[in-house]
């Protein structure tokens, strides 16, 4: 595991690409799905209402990243959460957003692109 200290540029920069892994639409429903337990990509893609080749990609993307882990148990392959810290971020996302719901909702900053 890389560990950095925190608020050097290294550190930013690797928290900046864990974030993105949560900005993708599709990876954050694998996971909010993923907050209740291990689940099969049938049922993750009945839960999310994504593709079953979305779901795999986005869940080959997650594992590489150590967010996600699978298990085997017969002829079913388990994904789940890799760490509960996951679940902890995605519950202080929603306690955030009670919050500040309406400010993200209408900035119209997010998606445009950073001048430098």
């Amino acid at each position: 595991m890389i560990t950095a200290p925190a608020y050097t540029p290294n550190a930013t920069a690797i928290k900046a690409k864990l974030f993105r892994g949560f900005s993708d639409l599709s990876r954050l429903l694998i996971l909010e799905a993923l907050r209740d337990g291990p689940l099969t990509v049938g049922t993750i893609v009945e839960k999310t209402g994504l593709t079953r080749t979305n779901v795999s990609n986005h869940l080959r993307c997650l594992s590489d990243c150590d967010l996600v882990i699978s298990a085997s148990q017969g002829r079913y392959t388990f994904y789940r959460l890799s760490d509960p810290r996951v679940a902890t971020l995605l519950g202080l996302a929603d306690q955030l957003l009670a919050d500040v719901a309406r400010g993200v909702y209408e900035c119209t900053r997010y998606g445009e692109k950073e001048e430098k």
